[in-house]
């Protein structure tokens, strides 16, 4: 007979953030089969493909999210003893972080980025939502409301809290007009800034993947969280409290805001990363209806496991190796796409080039058919290529971030302040957002390789488009 769980917390060795002590509660979801299956997912997705290192998974940056939000919750309780921060918010605000990510499906945002749009066209749908119900999922079939009561949490408040933290919206400036927070009351509104910040991006969700992310995919990371962990203090801005920095920290928040920027440069968006992407979603629309997962009530083809979150659970990366390992003729085309990943046979980049103003995908795809049909309509069919308009940004897309984020000064610690760009530096940037446009073909032949390459070349210059 198998013996109870323990109620003991547990000690997980991190390479980022070294020895990290769980709650015995966090500890039980950990021990469950809703949360073991974030093992099997790529943090990166196919950018593993590229940066052999980057081999890390959804699990460990979750448990490091769970520390940083426990870390960053008692910080402020020390600092601040007047908030009023209670052990329940505390441990909330911890499980908030560990399953943020439970929604995640196979290869991380391949999944809700790419696949479940196309597979399920006008399905509004991310992996946000798909955490609150795995959350709840997780809870009943686990039997864990009495363990959540036995560890002092107050339910159905507390687990409302709990999925607010994931899931929180950004509220209007005009606050008065909003409901309040079902989990906890205006006064504590700063704790949903916490795991998941729609107010400015600072969260500590992105302090783990920025760390643990340049860790394994070899690039340094110049941002450094334990100094804003040490600077964070919490001040009313506009009659509601907020999460805010030293003013000397400002450099470093910019500073973290680049990392961003710099990772899906270098790694998020690599061309031959999308290449493998589009490759794998490809792969996967092909064997949507062919691969069946077992649901509460009836087989489900992947597409359709996202409503399910028995047959949910059960999805994970493994799916490519289904696919790659079946002997089905249904299958066969799925499996020949990753088979060309695994050979490294992969589609090829003709080119990048930047656009001087704003563009959309759908009338830059009208542009570069027409293109093709002027230059050589006899020789490339535009089945052969794909078209991708890649945003670059600081995280909130055309505008500066730290406009969004309030400061203090060490003479006034309960007085927030804006602090200007032209305050900090006259190097930093002047617009905060950018696109690239690749042009991809599919087709291995040399011959169509070089006419492509030639059109995208008099395209680019047509629509005056700068090569990169």
């Amino acid at each position: 007979m198998a013996s109870p769980p323990s109620d003991q917390s547990k000690v997980f060795n991190d390479p980022i953030h070294g020895h990290m002590e769980m709650h015995p509660l966090l500890v039980r979801i950990i021990d469950t089969p809703q949360f073991q299956r974030l093992r099997h997912i790529k943090q990166l997705g196919g950018v593993y493909y590229v940066f052999p290192g980057a081999s890390h998974n959804r699990f460990e940056h979750s448990l490091g999210v769970a520390h940083l939000a426990g870390e960053l919750v008692r910080a402020l309780h020390q600092r601040q003893p007047e908030l009023d921060i209670t052990s329940r918010d505390i441990l909330c605000v911890q499980i908030a972080g560990l399953c943020h990510d439970l929604g995640h499906g196979p290869f991380s945002h391949l999944f809700d980025g790419k696949f479940i749009p196309k597979a399920r066209p006008g399905h509004d749908w991310k992996h946000e939502d798909a955490s609150v119900k795995m959350l709840n999922h997780l809870v009943r079939v686990n039997n864990l409301r009495p363990v959540m009561r036995r560890h002092g949490l107050v339910l159905p408040t507390d687990l409302d809290f709990i999925k607010e933290l994931i899931t929180k919206p950004q509220r209007p400036e005009r606050r008065l007009s909003c409901p309040p927070y079902r989990g906890r009351p205006e006064d504590k509104s700063f704790l949903y800034e916490i795991v998941s910040n729609k107010r400015n991006g600072i969260d500590v969700d992105k302090w783990d993947y920025f760390a643990r992310d340049c860790y394994h995919l070899g690039i340094k990371n110049n941002f450094d969280y334990s100094r804003c962990l040490m600077f964070a203090r919490v001040c009313e801005v506009k009659g509601q409290k907020q999460i805010c920095f030293r003013d000397k920290e400002v450099g470093n928040l910019y500073d973290m805001f680049h990392t961003r920027l710099c990772l899906h440069r270098r790694a998020y968006q690599h061309k031959v990363a999308n290449i493998v992407e589009t490759m794998i979603t490809e792969a996967f629309l092909k064997a949507d209806g062919h691969i069946l997962f077992e649901g509460s009530e009836e087989s489900m083809s992947l597409s359709a496991t996202i409503d399910d979150m028995e047959a949910y659970t059960k999805v994970t990366d493994d799916v490519f190796d289904q696919i790659l390992n079946s002997s089905s003729d249904e299958l066969e085309e799925s499996r020949n796409i990753l088979q060309a990943v695994v050979g490294r046979r992969l589609y090829k980049c003709l080119g990048q080039a930047q656009p001087t103003r704003r563009v959309n995908l759908t009338d830059i795809e009208a542009s570069w058919e027409a293109a093709l049909t002027r230059q050589f309509p006899l020789v490339l069919d535009s089945e052969d290529f794909f078209v991708d308009v890649i945003n670059f940004d600081y995280g909130m897309k055309e505008k500066n971030p730290i406009d969004s984020v309030r400061f203090y000064k060490k003479a006034n610690p309960n007085r927030a302040v804006w602090i200007r760009r032209n305050q900090v530096s006259n190097i930093l940037p002047q617009q905060f957002a950018e696109q690239l446009i690749r042009v991809y073909c599919k087709n291995m032949d040399p011959r169509i390789l070089e006419a492509a390459t030639e059109t995208f070349a008099q395209w680019c210059q047509d629509e005056s488009l700068a090569m990169l």
